[in-house]
């Protein structure tokens, strides 16, 4: 039965039975109805038969309202071209592309054309190639083998700057014959959301010291930004004796404050957990059919492209980045960490002055002043000790 069947039936039933019991009112009280609805359903099917009686919403459109034809076709295409990605992303995406079209207004064309959701547009997908046989790309197919995946992290990480706080995490990518096994060190600045990622054939405390001493430490060191806290999971590689662990030892010659999540409570480090979806979707999904990796150096270099990539050219919908590139995200608020160093005011500090001194003075200078005080010889017997006339020359 179609839904216009459904809300057709009762209201000629309603009809119907008027007619068999010959009582309107009897037959409105065992159908539900009013007497009103009665005549209303009565003139309508006199004049059009049944296909009358189907609910008309009350609601119309405002056509003049709504974008341009030619941009809905644009946005509903693409819909289909990349399945995988939301509203906030496309928009993102199709801004590059010179059409500027609000989040809002693309989930409103969505839900016009049946395609809010991330099922339904495969469906989508997948009827238009069963229709017209189109081949695949990568991102379509990676999207058509997409799973579902766990719970979303839920809340927020408190963050103020870039290199407030990091997120460093272990992600299991697999198994290759020849290789061995392959874990992935994944480090993400949960401001910016810039992104380091290397792959060992191990994980322990060592894997995770070379992680930020190769890539994470030399990219702030560059960027005149302290890295002030690390966030990471409760893993051996983490999380050990300060005396006899790497990761904590090279920690606090470093001067990293760590944080560590709350026990099983993956959801606690989201941004690694979300990092790892989005590369698993479009990077070792599409990369694992194309080539056959013998060795981790090859892989790594792939790695180290899609990670430029990903910094430099994918837009990102973080909640500091507004649309715009990691690393432009990055660069934009890098003042704000400089602004927020203690370390800044003192190296600024070319005079630091003793608290009473209205200025520094040499030597001679402060013994004058003494005298001068006194007014008398008696001044001589106030002169400072040899050891203050030396730190006060040099100040």
């Amino acid at each position: 039965m179609t839904t216009t069947q459904k809300l057709i039936q009762p209201k000629l039933g309603l009809l119907k039975l008027a007619e068999k019991l010959g009582n309107v009112s009897d037959a409105c009280k065992v159908m539900g109805y009013s007497r009103d609805s009665f005549y209303r359903f009565q003139k309508l099917y006199d004049e059009g038969g049944e296909l009358a009686l189907k609910e008309i919403s009350r609601s119309k459109p405002l056509l003049k309202n709504r974008i341009e034809k030619q941009i809905e076709d644009v946005v509903v295409a693409y819909a289909i071209e990349s399945p995988a990605f939301g509203q906030q992303r496309a928009s993102n995406e199709l801004r590059k592309r010179g059409i500027f079209v609000a989040p809002s207004t693309i989930r409103c064309v969505w839900v016009r054309h049946d395609l809010e959701t991330f099922q339904k547009r495969l469906k989508a997908l997948d009827a238009k190639v069963a229709q017209e046989g189109l081949i695949l790309t990568d991102v379509q197919v990676a999207a058509l083998e997409r799973k579902k995946e766990e719970e979303q992290s839920k809340g927020e990480i408190e963050t103020h700057h870039p290199g407030y706080l990091g997120a460093q995490d272990t992600y299991y990518v697999g198994y290759i014959k020849g290789v061995g096994k392959i874990y992935q060190q994944t480090f993400i600045d949960t401001y910016s959301r810039v992104a380091f990622a290397k792959v060992y054939d191990r994980k322990n405390a060592l894997v995770a010291s070379d992680m930020l001493n190769d890539k994470v430490l030399p990219f702030y060191q560059e960027q005149e930004v302290d890295l002030l806290r690390i966030l990471t999971d409760r893993g051996t590689e983490y999380c050990g004796a300060k005396e006899q662990h790497e990761y904590q030892l090279y920690l606090n010659i470093e001067d990293i404050d760590h944080t560590r999540t709350k026990a099983k409570s993956p959801q606690t480090n989201g941004i690694c957990e979300r990092f790892h979806r989005t590369m698993q979707e479009e990077f070792y999904a599409i990369a694992f059919r194309k080539k056959i990796y013998d060795s981790l150096d090859t892989l790594q270099a792939d790695i180290d492209k899609w990670i430029q990539y990903y910094n430099l050219e994918r837009t990102h919908s973080g909640r500091y980045c507004y649309g715009k590139t990691p690393l432009q995200t990055f660069l934009d608020s890098k003042a704000i960490a400089k602004s927020k160093n203690v370390n800044e005011f003192f190296d600024k500090s070319d005079n630091f002055k003793l608290p009473g001194e209205a200025e520094t003075s040499s030597a001679g200078e402060q013994l004058d002043r003494n005298n001068q005080a006194d007014g008398n010889e008696k001044g001589a017997e106030n002169l400072p000790a040899p050891s203050q006339i030396h730190f006060l020359s040099n100040s």
